[in-house]
């Protein structure tokens, strides 16, 4: 209980202390064109593994943009999820990264992806989804401690926009990241879209219109512990016949606003990000949508 509790503490700091304010998802085609301008804003982020070499041109360019910018490092494969456990290799470059960059957050997503299989561990490539039950949460509580022990320091969660449901559940996907919560100390980065991708892709495969997407997504939003949501996602998805597809393509659609204004009610002023990740538009577009995300994400005005 002092071990959870000392990390819950330094969640609760490092929440107080990072910058707020609005962020972009900083990929390849804009690196030359935002150090050449350097355009206001608030942090960047990127995917933690372009960046495990020991040296190299993007680690030179990543330590150029931590020069003007707070950066955070969003990672897609720890597979916190794993029974495997951690790969202990992925976890150790994380950590020189974080070393060397010191970012304000590093994220990971609600997964699994490494397996033992003929007598070798595999990764899969890609976020897989869990069930929700008992055993599953002791997994992934194991996987979420290891990796704050090693970095000294909280880290954030994603929730998955996933295509299948597993069998097993015995709870419903904020209760599993509540208890996480509880149980680590580890914050949550809330992905807006992933909640509503997930909620058009119930109604397409159930055929039904109730409960409507936006309000199963508010109900979602209003689950989940206000202290504990550490940064916020948005990003738009693409439409199909007979499934949604979370391919961060386009610009955030205007349902994705009115959660994303729904969650900035109830969980206070969060920083937040703009993912584009297919497709990607000049960087205009980009900022643009950055500052629609920064009027929304201002304090509440007290009235006199």
């Amino acid at each position: 209980m002092k071990r959870q509790m000392l990390t819950m503490d330094r969640f609760a700091h490092a929440t107080n202390a990072a910058p707020t304010g609005t962020g972009i998802g900083w990929r390849h085609p804009h690196y030359a064109e935002l150090l050449q301008t350097l355009p206001a804003l608030d942090f960047l982020e990127v995917h933690s593994e372009n960046f495990f070499g020991e040296g190299g041109a993007a680690l030179q360019v990543l330590e150029q943009a931590r020069a003007t910018y707070p950066v955070s490092l969003h990672g897609v494969g720890l597979a916190l999820g794993s029974a495997t456990g951690v790969d202990p290799w992925h976890l150790d470059q994380l950590a020189r990264l974080a070393e060397r960059i010191e970012p304000v957050r590093i994220s990971d997503h609600a997964c699994f992806a490494r397996a033992h299989v003929k007598g070798r561990d595999v990764h899969a490539g890609d976020l897989l989804p869990i069930p929700f039950n008992q055993e599953s949460l002791d997994v992934f509580c194991r996987n979420v401690q290891q990796v704050q022990e090693r970095l000294q320091r909280p880290l954030l969660v994603e929730n998955l926009s996933a295509y299948l449901t597993l069998s097993g559940s015995d709870r419903s996907e904020t209760d599993f990241l509540r208890e996480l919560v509880q149980r680590t100390g580890c914050g949550l980065l809330v992905d807006v879209n992933n909640i509503y991708v997930n909620a058009l892709n119930v109604c397409l495969s159930t055929g039904e219109n109730a409960p409507e997407p936006v309000n199963a997504c508010r109900h979602w939003l209003d689950q989940l512990p206000t202290e504990g949501v550490g940064e916020i996602h948005l990003a738009g998805h693409c439409v199909m016949d007979d499934i949604v597809i979370d391919d961060h393509g386009s610009r955030v659609p205007d349902s994705v606003w009115q959660l994303y204004a729904h969650a900035i009610a109830r969980f206070g002023v969060r920083p937040t990000l703009i993912e584009w990740d297919t497709a990607i538009p000049p960087l205009d577009v980009l900022l643009d949508e950055a500052e629609r995300a920064r009027r929304l994400n201002q304090p509440a005005e007290v009235s006199a």
